[in-house]
């Protein structure tokens, strides 16, 4: 169990660190703002190594817990509410296990930019009978999922797979950092899945980059370096939440 916690943490600094990616992006500073970035920043600390390894076995821990859910977990829910419980379950557990990949991967020496596999992918998948329409169908459901974690962020549903403390400070800061976060990643992740439609739409594969790239489409937009700047404070607010999470996530 301890393990499978100390997976939010991973993902919390993951989180962190693609949040001050985009900070300074905003302000014209080079980088990648993804996951793949926030892992070779992550690489280049002492023992870094050593981190990538911890990350990828506490995110596979945490992916088999979720996992362990979907077979034999929320028994006891109401029978309308179990199977959406389960499917959401299965989701986290295919982020987690896809994560630990992404860490194991980077340790053995796959460095591919994560933009450019994206695309790559988009491409070959295009290729394929129906493809673009499959395109179409994961920007839509990342689209959606963006709007779920905004929803969450302003209804501070989330604050429901918490046991939160009675004492006043903590339980205000993870309840604050919660809302700004789900709401930053909200935004992230819509943007992410509307650059994958519209490339799909125009039948441009590479232009599908991931969420640097969409990321770095909203600093070209009038404004955009301070709705960058104010992603890239939120997607840090929600890395800090998931380290509180570590703690308070009901886990029983």
């Amino acid at each position: 169990m301890a393990i499978a916690r100390a997976g939010f943490v991973v993902s919390g600094v993951l989180h962190v660190l693609i949040g001050v990616i985009a900070f300074q992006l905003a302000f014209g500073e080079s980088g990648e703002a993804d996951q793949g970035g926030a892992i070779s920043q992550l690489a280049a600390q002492p023992a870094g190594y050593a981190l990538i390894w911890i990350g990828a076995c506490a995110c596979l821990a945490l992916g088999l817990w979720e996992a362990s859910g979907v077979v034999f977990g929320y028994r006891h829910a109401p029978a309308r509410k179990r199977l959406g419980r389960k499917l959401a379950a299965a989701g986290r557990a295919i982020v987690f296990f896809a994560l630990a990949a992404s860490f194991a991967s980077f340790a053995l020496g796959n460095r591919k930019d994560s933009g450019e596999s994206t695309s790559d992918a988009s491409a070959q998948v295009m290729q394929m009978p129906g493809g673009p329409l499959l395109l179409v169908a994961v920007g839509a459901g990342i689209a959606i999922a963006g709007i779920v974690f905004a929803a969450k962020g302003v209804m501070r549903s989330f604050t429901k797979q918490l046991d939160l403390p009675a004492a006043r400070l903590p339980r205000q800061a993870a309840v604050v950092l919660g809302a700004v976060g789900y709401v930053a990643k909200g935004i992230a992740l819509f943007l992410l899945g509307l650059l994958f439609i519209v490339a799909t739409l125009q039948a441009n594969p590479e232009e599908s980059t991931g969420l640097d790239g969409a990321l770095k489409s909203v600093r070209a937009q009038p404004f955009g370096p301070y709705a960058l700047a104010f992603i890239g404070i939120g997607l840090g607010c929600y890395g800090a939440y998931l380290v509180f999470k570590s703690r308070l996530a009901k886990m029983d």
